[in-house]
């Protein structure tokens, strides 16, 4: 039961991280496109192709999913609600 309860808490720890990260990644996605912050940065750059690599194959699944809405890119508010789903069914029915 203990090893259970540990699981679920590691694994509600990495969703939350993840959920950070996706955040992170909208805001510096945001800065890059408002010429804020520029890309030629080399930790910006290696900080963008990690979380590219990280978030960018699920937002591709969520946007085959959702339909287009032209310039207004809405998933990840989607991915973090999936997110926040999953962590509140561990919180309610594992812990």
């Amino acid at each position: 039961m203990y090893f259970i309860d540990f699981f679920l808490y590691i694994i509600f720890q990495i969703l939350q991280i993840y959920k950070y990260a996706v955040i992170i990644y909208v805001i510096l996605s945001m800065l890059i496109s408002f010429n804020i912050i520029n890309t030629n940065n080399r930790i910006i750059s290696i900080v963008m192709d990690f979380l590219f690599k990280l978030i960018e194959p699920l937002l591709r699944v969520i946007r085959n999913v959702i339909p287009n809405f032209g310039a207004i890119d809405i998933s990840p508010v989607i991915l973090i609600i999936i997110i926040e789903a999953f962590q509140y069914i561990m919180t309610k029915y594992g812990f």
